[in-house]
């Protein structure tokens, strides 16, 4: 199974694509209306929405992030990189009901490249991960240092049973044992995204041969997140459709 869509929508997308990945529970708590309507669409089209966990759970407080969060709880000082905190885990109780509310199987934690791989962040991170609800299926994407050590970071998936969230064009996945595999597509470039690339033809060619040479894997999820996600994701489409025909 191959699943394309993009990280964030409009209303539009549901006609397009079978898979859409909620970004604005990143970034604040959604309403219930809001949610109804997503999961409505979802329902309609056949469409499997997965979530992106809050940033309260990943990312320490900062005003780039933050500046499009209303609903702020607790102690700012208290929040990111898994801490065993009230206000961390009060946004991960948020973000369960709101994955449980739109019929999501799939949460993403995608921590940023300030959460390095120090000792504590390690172990909050472990002990984080023992905790989840067994009935969701969770990703981790990290950034940043973690990748120049990577059989630390190779140990960790091996422990917390979790999918390797990766950009395939910047870095290949570590956790062998899962069937799962979730891409996440940031544009090619300097640095770790690149929003404003553009995919070409031959991008997209090499991104379908990787896949379907992936044998072991039973499921893909190929989620662009650039400012073209729309049309490469389209064509992205078009070009696996001719191959599955």
């Amino acid at each position: 199974m191959i699943k394309i869509g993009t990280c964030g929508f409009t209303y539009k997308h549901f006609k397009y694509f079978n898979v859409l990945e909620v970004q604005e529970t990143f970034y604040d708590f959604v309403s219930e209306e809001k949610m109804r309507k997503w999961r409505d669409l979802s329902v309609q089209n056949n469409v499997e929405l997965t979530i992106k966990a809050n940033q309260i759970i990943t990312h320490t407080y900062n005003k780039i992030t933050y500046k499009r969060m209303q609903n702020k709880i607790g102690d700012i000082n208290n929040y990111g990189f898994f801490k065993n905190t009230k206000e961390v885990l009060h946004a991960l109780e948020i973000t369960l009901n709101e994955a449980k509310f739109l019929g999501s199987r799939i949460i993403i934690f995608q921590s940023p490249s300030s959460f390095k791989p120090t000792e504590e962040n390690i172990r909050n991170l472990k002990d984080f991960f023992s905790i989840l609800d067994k009935n969701y299926i969770y990703g981790w994407e990290p950034r940043g240092e973690w990748y120049q050590k990577i059989e630390i970071l190779s140990k960790i998936f091996s422990e917390i049973n979790a999918i390797h969230v990766v950009d395939p064009f910047r870095n290949k996945p570590l956790d062998s044992s899962m069937i799962i595999r979730y891409y996440r597509l940031h544009g090619i470039g300097k640095g770790e995204v690149n929003y404003k690339y553009k995919y070409t033809d031959e991008d997209l060619n090499e991104l379908k041969e990787y896949i379907l040479n992936d044998k072991n894997i039973k499921s893909f999820y190929i989620l662009f997140n650039n400012i073209y996600s729309f049309e490469d994701a389209l064509r992205f489409k078009d070009m696996i459709n001719k191959v599955l025909r």
